[in-house]
């Protein structure tokens, strides 16, 4: 099982080199998400714009999409997210409410709440999706 303070740093290294990898042409808003799994695992994502903005992805949904593909459900110890103007880390910035159902789901498949660590240039925001997204509305709807 995964310490999440010995994992912490890498985590976070993670986001920020995933921010390169985001693809804002529209809004320059670069955003870089990684997700820490009970293994270790470490899986990120970049957001991806779309001139039709709707079909645009954020960091957090692509990360999660990938960890999917992989085979990773459940098991969700720890998010970190950064974002900013051309990939500048000013102030933390939360997940936002798609991503934070998106994250939920993930989560809820193996009975997690994760940490969420939103990176600021200065500070780091932490808190548990449950706080994020209380009352949140999943699998355990459907039954």
């Amino acid at each position: 099982m995964t310490n999440l303070n010995e994992s912490r740093e890498a985590l976070i290294a993670a986001a920020r080199t995933a921010v390169n990898s985001a693809y804002a042409p529209y809004s320059n808003f670069h955003v870089g998400a990684a997700l820490l799994f009970e293994d270790g695992a470490i899986v990120t994502g970049a957001n991806v714009e779309n001139a039709s903005y709707g079909l645009s992805l954020c960091a957090e949904t692509v990360a999660c999409a990938i960890a999917s593909h992989a085979g990773r459900r459940g098991a969700l110890v720890a998010v970190a997210v950064l974002g900013g103007p051309g990939g500048r880390i000013d102030a933390p910035i939360t997940p936002c409410g798609r991503c934070r159902q998106v994250l939920n789901e993930l989560a809820a498949l193996g009975s997690t709440d994760p940490v969420v660590l939103c990176i600021g240039a200065k500070e780091v925001l932490e808190t548990r999706l449950s706080v994020l997204l209380p009352n949140a509305f999943g699998p355990a709807q459907l039954g």
